[in-house]
């Protein structure tokens, strides 16, 4: 994989993150949500994004084993 590719692919996970946090702020200020729902999206999003990446990392990281 090219270095051009790996910047794309990192660039849209971060806008698609970022986009998710926004929406997330936007409902917040709206008060369709409460600050505890507000926090406890974010920090689920946080790990869902680390969880996921901490996989796709050890799935690549067998496949160069094999």
């Amino acid at each position: 994989m090219s270095d051009k590719q790996r910047l794309k692919i990192a660039a849209l996970v971060a806008l698609s993150f970022t986009g998710i946090v926004v929406l997330i702020m936007a409902l917040l200020v709206k008060a369709v949500i409460t600050f505890q729902l507000a926090l406890l999206m974010l920090v689920a999003l946080l790990g869902l994004y680390f969880g996921f990446g901490v996989l796709i990392f050890l799935y690549r990281f067998v496949d160069r084993l094999k």
